[in-house]
């Protein structure tokens, strides 16, 4: 289900890290008193009154070579592209300014549905003096302290009234797939390459994502129907965006949120770089199937039997946490191995939703614990009872226990380790839950 996007903007300093912090609960973000500090995450998924949407701080998206003004403008445009609500933050402290002028001139032409925050208003006079942002245009003000908490009820409530109703797209059983990774790596070629390889393009249809076209097709060597999740549309608005980091790391959550398995596209010429971990860290986290692609594998130099494994070690060093994710070498200029790519995906995909049973699962686990017997934590043995899945996509397992609090994420890390040795789970995460027998 692709969730709806809520965008936070406005000028720096107005506290939008602070309110998307208190929003999910979590400190991602980080805040100083200093403007345009915000550098860690600015995606995540929120939920109020059983309603879940995503999470957009564009304050973190920072563009160069601009003055104050044009910053602020390319910032509410990309929640404009990218949002179905837009919550506009101002400091109640310092009252309406040109730049929450320009903004919310800006939002007010997009026709978007607008919630007005009035940050800082942390005592009773300031709540009281939100009026004169009623200039803005954009309805009713929100007194809110993201500080303190106050406020926020109301402010959500409004928030998730004017999300889009969920549950709305067609049933669709193709295989979901995309390509992900830092600009310039290659996923328009690979998605080009393998589109014109021996594939019946059913639809090329607007997707979900907006500017995304979503291309269904049959691969005739195995008759499987997938579809094609690219968002490389999205940047028709402004090559301005391509220049920054957290816009294309945005944009792929957008893609691993519609995705049943994501190829992760490295650049075997370039290497590994830390762009490259931030965004497989999103699809691991969001439990997607995962592939590595090392694009352009003809353009590497020097290469000899050695170096291909090289490589391979290279990879599993520096994507500890994607010791399951096969990997692959291609190029989408030679077109080589690109059917592999294929294999895997269906591969991975039937491997995401695998099942269990139960009575295989408490033999595996008696071996387990008999091999490694569960450890003592102050004076206290874990107790392992049963063990029984109740997810796919991605496997999701239960261990009841005598006492959750003993089940270090070490022998869980062993337990998932005797799970892929045993079954079949290349190229997907595992989850174990530890919960108390009753």
């Amino acid at each position: 289900m692709t969730l709806p996007v809520v965008a936070l903007v406005g000028r720096p300093n107005v506290g939008k890290s602070t309110i998307f912090n208190r929003i999910i609960n979590q400190r991602l973000s980080i805040v100083e008193d200093t403007p345009g500090v915000t550098r860690d995450r600015i995606y995540a998924h929120g939920e109020w009154l059983g309603k879940e949407f995503s999470l957009i701080d564009t304050g973190g998206i920072t563009l160069n070579d601009q003055n104050l003004n044009q910053e602020i403008t390319s910032q509410a445009e990309i929640a404009i592209d990218e949002a179905d609500v837009v919550l506009m933050v101002t400091d109640a402290r310092v009252g309406v300014t040109n730049e929450d002028e320009v903004v919310a001139k800006i939002l007010f032409r997009s026709h978007k549905p607008v919630i007005l925050a009035v940050n800082k208003a942390d005592n009773l006079q300031q709540r009281q003096d939100i009026y004169d942002f009623y200039a803005l245009g954009l309805g009713e003000p929100y007194a809110v302290s993201g500080v303190h908490g106050t406020g926020m009820g109301d402010l959500l409530d409004a928030l998730i009234n004017q999300l889009p109703l969920a549950g709305n797209e067609p049933a669709d059983d193709t295989i979901k797939f995309s390509f992900i990774g830092r600009p310039n790596v290659g996923k328009s070629s690979l998605v080009n390459a393998i589109l014109g390889e021996k594939r019946v393009i059913v639809s090329a249809a607007e997707g979900t994502t907006r500017d995304a076209i979503d291309t269904k097709f049959i691969n005739q060597a195995d008759q499987t129907a997938y579809t094609m999740i690219d968002t490389a549309g999205i940047r028709k608005r402004g090559k301005v965006y391509e220049n920054t980091e957290k816009y294309s790391v945005m944009r792929a959550m957008r893609s691993i949120d519609r995705s049943d398995v994501v190829v992760m596209v490295l650049d075997g010429a370039q290497g590994i770089r830390e762009q490259d971990k931030r965004v497989a860290g999103l699809a691991h986290e969001a439990g997607r199937g995962v592939i590595i692609a090392v694009n352009k594998w003809d353009a590497v130099a020097h290469k000899n039997q050695k170096t291909m494994q090289e490589f391979r070690d290279y990879i599993r060093d520096e994507f500890r946490y994607l010791n399951y994710a096969p990997i692959v070498f291609v190029s989408a200029l030679q077109h080589q191995r690109l059917d592999q790519i294929m294999e895997l995906v269906q591969q991975v995909t039937v491997n995401q939703n695998r099942r269990i049973q139960s009575s295989l699962l408490n033999e595996l686990l008696l071996k387990a614990t008999a091999v490694a017997p569960a450890p003592i934590v102050k004076n206290k043995r874990l107790r392992l009872y049963y063990l029984t899945q109740v997810a796919t996509a991605p496997p999701t397992f239960v261990a009841f226990v005598n006492d959750p609090d003993l089940f270090h994420f070490s022998y869980e890390r062993f337990l998932i380790n005797q799970l892929r040795t045993t079954f079949e789970f290349t190229g997907t995460p595992i989850k174990i839950i530890a919960r108390k027998r009753k």
